[in-house]
């Protein structure tokens, strides 16, 4: 209870006295929240005599309806705040049949704030120890891991939900690759690959239409992709950019057999590079570039003809490869530079993936699968947050690909047609 001060008007309430000395406390410098803050003890009278107030009127209602209930003593609980934690004494009654609504039995967080705070630090990359020293030193919060996780665990409904929610029925470009993490299983630490399918929509905007995990990457479990990116509403995908794993052009040809497929031409220079001798690799690079700049695929054939003359006697399963994946790696030479730029290599999507593990790197090892999900989809929210406008020159790729692709992709030239990330 506030003690009464000859400095303060005598016929104050007790909760105008309170907020009084709160003020007098603030001007003097004290802080508002932690362990010792101005507003936990404000907020401890707020709460107890709210609860008082539900108290009485629920025994009024018994009475009302002839039922004989009355307090019976005080139960003490320990709330935690975003303003430092508050212990409650609040009263109980003898039938055990009061439901209290503000703060309920098992409840210890009093609202979202504290929660939302929780499980945006986690989605920042920090580690469930960071947060705990964090709350403690600024809060005065104590919290177990096992506690953090339970908040945390909040956002599976809303991964369940995003991973099931339906999609558009034509994507322009889709991005398809694996990125790799070290989880515990069963008392062992194993690896799992996370599929990541990201795609330019109708109105150029980015969208990630889904994660997946998996044992480890392989064109089998890509078919399971593509058959869930089907039932959920995809029904064509123009261009599909991957990078050479085996029998995966065939995966999605079997869902999307319309959808051209381009395979990643960094990839394939970086596997040739693995094969050339150092002292090589420069000449070498400098030929091949021939091939993959040139300004047409009769040029790039041509030059790859005499990149053959000069290093194939040398280095014939390097050359072997470009001719027997050409056909998906000539692909965007068909397409004016606007689009070659976007397709002929899997960047937009290897850039999502170290967006994730920049965030995603103090996490040697996972504890669960469930955990690496949870976090790579509070992770992606954050990135995709800033995906708010169309991807760059999409007015001039657009009106190319309706030529290229006409009859199943047109262009919407209704003054209202156009649509932001906000919108959709």
């Amino acid at each position: 209870m506030a003690k009464k001060s000859e400095k303060f008007p005598p016929d104050l309430t007790e909760l105008e006295l309170f907020a009084r000395q709160a003020a007098e406390r603030l001007k003097a410098g004290e802080e508002l929240s932690g362990k010792d803050g101005i507003l936990a003890p404000l907020i401890k009278r707020i709460v107890e005599a709210s609860l008082e107030g539900e108290l009485d009127a629920h025994l009024a209602e018994k009475k009302a309806q002839g039922q004989s209930n009355r307090r019976n003593g005080k139960t003490s609980k320990r709330l935690r705040t975003e303003y430092g934690p508050v212990n409650l004494e609040t009263s109980r009654d003898r039938a055990g049949t009061f439901e209290p609504e503000l703060v309920k039995k098992r409840q210890v967080s009093l609202g979202k704030g504290l929660d939302d705070k929780i499980i945006s630090m986690y989605s920042r990359g920090m580690s469930y120890d960071d947060i705990r020293s964090h709350l403690e030193d600024l809060y005065g919060l104590e919290i177990s891991k096992g506690q953090l996780s339970h908040i945390t665990d909040r956002v599976l409904p809303l991964l369940d939900e995003w991973r099931t929610r339906r999609l558009e029925k034509i994507y322009a470009l889709v991005w398809m690759d694996a990125i790799h993490y070290k989880v515990r299983h069963e008392g062992r630490i194993v690896s799992r690959a996370v599929y990541c399918v990201l795609a330019i929509d109708r109105h150029g905007m980015k969208d990630l239409l889904g994660l997946y995990v998996s044992e480890n990457e392989g064109a089998k479990f890509w078919l399971q992709v593509l058959t869930d990116l089907q039932n959920r509403g995809v029904e064509d995908m123009l261009i599909a950019c991957i990078d050479n794993l085996k029998g995966f052009s065939e995966a999605i040809e079997s869902i999307f057999p319309k959808t051209e497929v381009q395979l990643c031409v960094v990839h394939q220079i970086r596997n040739s590079l693995r094969y050339v001798i150092s002292e090589d690799q420069k000449p070498f690079l400098k030929d091949l570039k021939k091939v993959y700049q040139a300004t047409n695929k009769d040029s790039a054939e041509f030059n790859l003809d005499e990149l053959e003359k000069k290093w194939g006697e040398k280095y014939p399963v390097v050359i072997l490869s470009w001719r027997n994946n050409w056909d998906l790696l000539s692909q965007y030479f068909k397409y004016p530079d606007q689009i070659r730029r976007i397709i002929y290599t899997t960047n937009t999507v290897e850039g999502f993936n170290r967006q994730l593990r920049k965030t995603t790197k103090s996490k040697a090892v996972m504890p669960s699968e469930r955990a690496l999900m949870k976090l790579l989809f509070l992770v992606s929210q954050n990135i995709m947050a800033k995906w708010t406008s169309p991807i760059p020159k999409w007015a001039l790729v657009v009106q190319q690909l309706a030529i290229h692709f006409e009859g199943r992709f047109e262009i919407d030239l209704d003054i209202h047609g156009s649509k932001t990330r906000k919108e959709a």
